[in-house]
């Protein structure tokens, strides 16, 4: 007899693969830097394997959505992913360096399977009552992978040496093979349907994205709290450095945001319709503006307070966006809808992180409020989004009309 998929399976294949994603960054810059000597190979690393996600997550979403087996062409594109950074730890002081930038281009553009890819599978695992519960359990796992995949990073470059490091990212995300290869199938599709072309399906998913006012909400939120939290990321080096004592200090206030994420999505999981995600989403971009405007005001205790804040809002964000994601998706798009969202936030947090160096450098104050500044852009830009005739309002319970009439007014 056939074993039933549970929601175990698929969440210990998820923290597994997002353990391993969030250590392969740090783990191939260190990899990069130990092998090379070079900063700029070690960054270059970085940057080949994050920038091609937004390519790479509407393209593999259309597929999956695609596919009659998605936990299949889930699987294959993990072993590639793992595969991809094998690759280029291989190639490393051997391979010209520009080849193996274009490795890391083509590894990067299978990422998103790791984040959004999974997540979009798991209505295929629980429904009704049951998926608010599930989808606060599944943004722990990227929580957890957030606070424990950089210092388990750190731990197996110091002990065993930068490139092990990347083996034991490749391991971990290879290690969630077959809970990815077990995920329910499609309903069956009708005997004379035939697919529309890819391109048809990359378009309506835009087209979906765009004209569902609270998708587009949601995703218009997120992109820009991710652009700041890309910024605050950039500078808590320099924080460390002047309030810490040390650059390697403040990069490790990050476990402070991890661990208060953690915690308010356990809460969420406890009381999942305690509140709507509708409403968690602006408020949650509220909160990380004022943490970043606390950052901002300097001191120590101030910054601690401040990072543990900004994970209070960064976590209940991620599973109202990921709800709203779920609802608002139409099943055939679903796949895509949660990659293309998944790739734009990558791309948001790059643009912050980028934006944040040379402004730090001049007002490292001013890079935080300006971070600040955007967080409660993205609240002012959403509400400015005029619902008129939502088809998912009758989907919606009643105390987000009111909620967001109030905010509105």
């Amino acid at each position: 007899m056939k074993r039933r998929y549970s929601l175990y399976s698929y969440l210990a294949g998820a923290l597994g693969a997002r353990l391993g994603d969030d250590m392969s960054g740090p783990a191939l810059m260190l990899a990069g830097f130990a092998l090379t000597g070079s900063t700029t190979a070690a960054s270059s690393l970085l940057a080949g394997i994050t920038v091609s996600a937004a390519v790479g997550g509407p393209v593999l979403g259309a597929l999956l959505d695609r596919a009659g087996r998605p936990g299949r062409m889930l699987a294959g594109a993990i072993a590639l992913y793992a595969a991809g950074l094998v690759l280029i730890l291989l190639g490393l002081g051997h391979a010209p360096f520009t080849v193996i930038i274009v490795i890391a281009v083509v590894t990067g553009l299978l990422g998103p399977t790791l984040s959004g890819g999974w997540t979009a599978q798991l209505p295929r695992v629980v429904t009704g009552d049951r998926l608010p519960r599930a989808n606060a359990l599944d943004a722990m796992t990227f929580s957890a992978a957030s606070l424990v995949g950089p210092a388990l990073t750190g731990v197996a470059a110091e002990a065993l040496g930068a490139p092990t490091a990347v083996v034991v990212s490749a391991v971990l995300i290879a290690l969630a093979l077959p809970a990815a290869w077990r995920v329910p199938a499609h309903p069956a599709r009708a005997p004379d349907a035939r697919p529309a072309p890819l391109i048809s399906d990359l378009a309506a998913g835009m087209r979906v994205i765009a004209e569902k006012r609270l998708l587009a909400r949601a995703t218009l939120v997120s992109v820009v709290c991710c652009t700041a939290q890309g910024m605050l990321t950039a500078c808590l080096p320099l924080l460390g450095e002047r309030v810490l004592g040390g650059a390697s200090q403040g990069v490790m206030l990050l476990s402070c945001s991890a661990i208060s994420a953690l915690a308010a999505n356990a809460l969420l999981a406890r009381f999942p319709h305690a509140i709507a995600p509708d409403t968690i989403l602006w408020v949650s971009a509220l909160v990380q503006a004022a943490a970043l405007a606390l950052a901002a005001v300097g001191g120590p205790a101030a910054l601690i307070v401040a990072l543990v804040v900004a994970g209070i809002g960064q976590g209940p964000q991620l599973v109202a966006l990921f709800a709203v994601r779920h609802r608002e998706a139409p099943e055939h798009l679903r796949g895509q809808i949660f990659t293309t969202g998944a790739s734009l936030k990558i791309t948001g947090f790059a643009v912050g992180a980028a934006i944040a160096g040379p402004v730090a450098t001049w007002s490292l104050p001013g890079a935080l409020t300006l971070a600040a500044v955007l967080a409660v852009a993205a609240v002012l830009a959403a509400l400015a989004i005029p619902l008129g005739d939502v088809d998912a309002w009758s989907e919606r319970p009643a105390d987000v009309f009111d909620a967001e009439d109030d905010l509105a007014r």
